[in-house]
Order: structure tokens, then C-alpha cells, then sequence
């Protein structure tokens, strides 16, 4: 079963699917503090890169669904400044649209980027045998700092709004300078950040 919130991401998960021909996988669209599931309907609950937006509340709700000893694990960003994947782009844009500064318990990429954070909710939840790690990879694909630009620029919500109240010249200097900034994180013109997620599992009480 996946889910997303956003309609248009499990249309696209649901197109992906069938494009590949699998038919073992179902959708719904649905917010993850209020699950269409009924009680202890799953063995497993994963999340990856998606818990730092949700209440608190959801965690209890993902208990919910799971069966008696059954495992959640959940992969979220480390610490902003060992992302460049991410912060680049921040860093240029504060340049030039200044945001307003950020609440750290409200939901945001890096919420639970200290460790520990994203454990003791977890436990405070109800969860069990809770453990933690950091896995450190390379984020790479064959694409230009370019079309890294592009593809930031055309999947982030808060970005497009942004963007929006940028002149065209405005918007064509950011893309210079994030191309430039970038630079170090293209050798042969191919993308390889460098990238730091925790990894938090738990189970649901026998």
C-alpha cells in the first residue's frame, strides 16, 4: 500500500506502477494522522523523507495500523550543513527572498535532524525496542547542474512560491548562481552530492 497526501504524487507513484507492470501495489491518497486502515492491518509502516511533515499525532496513527509486533522505520535528513543537496539551494535563495526564521518543532525537512529527536517521539508514541542510525551515501545521476536547478526548482512547493515574486531577470541570476555554487558537486558535468539520512525503526507492542 502507498500513500501520499498530495493527489498528484500518488497519481504519479500509481503511473510509475503500471508503466513497470507491477500489479502487487495499491493506492491512496490520505494525511498520515488520520489513515483509512483499519486496527493492526500491516506488518510493516515505512517512510522515507516524510515524517518530518506530519503531527506528532501520526506516529500514534501509524501504531495504529500496524499489528502486534509489527516494525516502523522511518529515513529522515541529518543535520543541514552535511546536505549541500539541500542547503545550496537554500543558501543562494536567502540571498535574494529572506525567510522568515523557522519555528524547529514545526514541521520542516530537518526537524529531526538532531539525533535523538525523531526516537523519543517515536517512544512517546508508544513504540518499542527504538533504535537509530546514520547512513552516509552519495545523492548522484547523470544530470547538469542545470537541470538540478530545474528539477529543485519545479518540485518544491515553497520554492515556486519563491520564484513567483522574482522578476524573469531575478529568477535567470539565481540559476547562474546556483550552477556556480553547485560546481564542486558535478565532476563531468554529472551530479554526486554528498548526503547524511538518520534511519529510526521501532515496533508496535506485542
Amino acid at each position: 500500500m502507498c500513500t501520499d497526501a498530495v493527489t498528484e504524487m500518488v497519481e504519479a507513484a500509481r503511473a510509475n506502477a503500471q508503466k513497470r507492470g507491477l500489479t502487487n501495489i495499491q493506492f491512496r491518497q490520505c494525511v498520515a494522522d488520520s489513515l483509512p486502515f483499519a486496527d493492526n492491518s500491516f506488518d510493516v509502516v515505512v517512510s522515507r523523507l516524510g515524517v518530518m511533515f506530519v503531527p506528532v499525532s501520526a506516529f500514534q496513527e501509524m501504531l495504529r495500523v500496524l499489528k502486534p509486533g509489527g516494525r516502523l522505520a522511518f529515513a529522515v535528513w541529518g543535520k543541514s550543513d552535511v546536505n549541500p543537496f539541500c542547503y545550496l539551494v537554500t543558501r543562494v535563495m536567502d540571498e535574494h527572498v529572506k525567510s522568515p526564521a523557522a519555528d524547529p518543532d514545526a514541521p520542516n525537512a530537518f526537524r529531526f535532524a538532531e539525533p535523538g529527536t525523531l526516537t523519543s517521539v517515536m517512544r512517546q508514541a508508544g513504540a518499542v525496542d527504538v533504535e537509530e542510525g546514520i547512513v552516509e551515501f552519495d545523492i548522484a545521476a547523470p544530470i547538469s547542474a542545470g537541470q538540478f536547478w530545474a528539477m529543485r526548482s519545479q518540485t518544491s512547493d515553497t520554492l515556486r512560491e519563491k520564484l513567483k515574486k522574482l522578476s524573469a531577470d531575478e529568477q535567470a541570476q539565481i540559476a547562474v548562481e546556483i550552477e556556480q555554487a553547485a560546481k564542486e558537486f558535478f565532476p563531468a558535468n554529472q551530479m554526486k552530492f554528498p548526503a547524511q539520512l538518520i534511519i529510526a525503526t521501532g515496533k508496535k507492542p506485542s
